[in-house]
């Protein structure tokens, strides 16, 4: 029986790098801190310190520390959210456009 991550269609890299997480819903619209903790072609797993509902949009940056290669920033929606401790939240998020 194969386990969840050998189902997945795209490879996924492990980041550990910090994010901007901006809110693009026009009632809650706010930026908040977060971590990158892997990357795929579709998709993140964030570690943010507060829960965020599923189907919310967010617009997310991360820099990178050559100045060669551009920052990421992407449109993604929230398609799990999981409380990993008190005050620690793992999101899965769907990219949706990446810019």
């Amino acid at each position: 029986m194969l386990g969840q991550n050998d189902k997945r269609n795209y490879f996924r890299m492990m980041v550990n790098s910090q994010v901007q997480i901006m809110i693009t819903d026009p009632e809650t619209g706010r930026v908040i801190d977060g971590i990158c903790r892997d990357l795929s072609s579709t998709g993140m797993s964030l570690e943010v310190d507060e829960p965020l509902e599923m189907g919310i949009l967010l617009f997310i940056k991360m820099e990178t520390h050559n100045p060669s290669i551009p920052p990421l920033s992407a449109h993604a929606k929230v398609v799990r959210c999981a409380q990993e401790h008190e005050d620690c939240y793992q999101l899965g998020v769907q990219i949706v456009e990446m810019n």
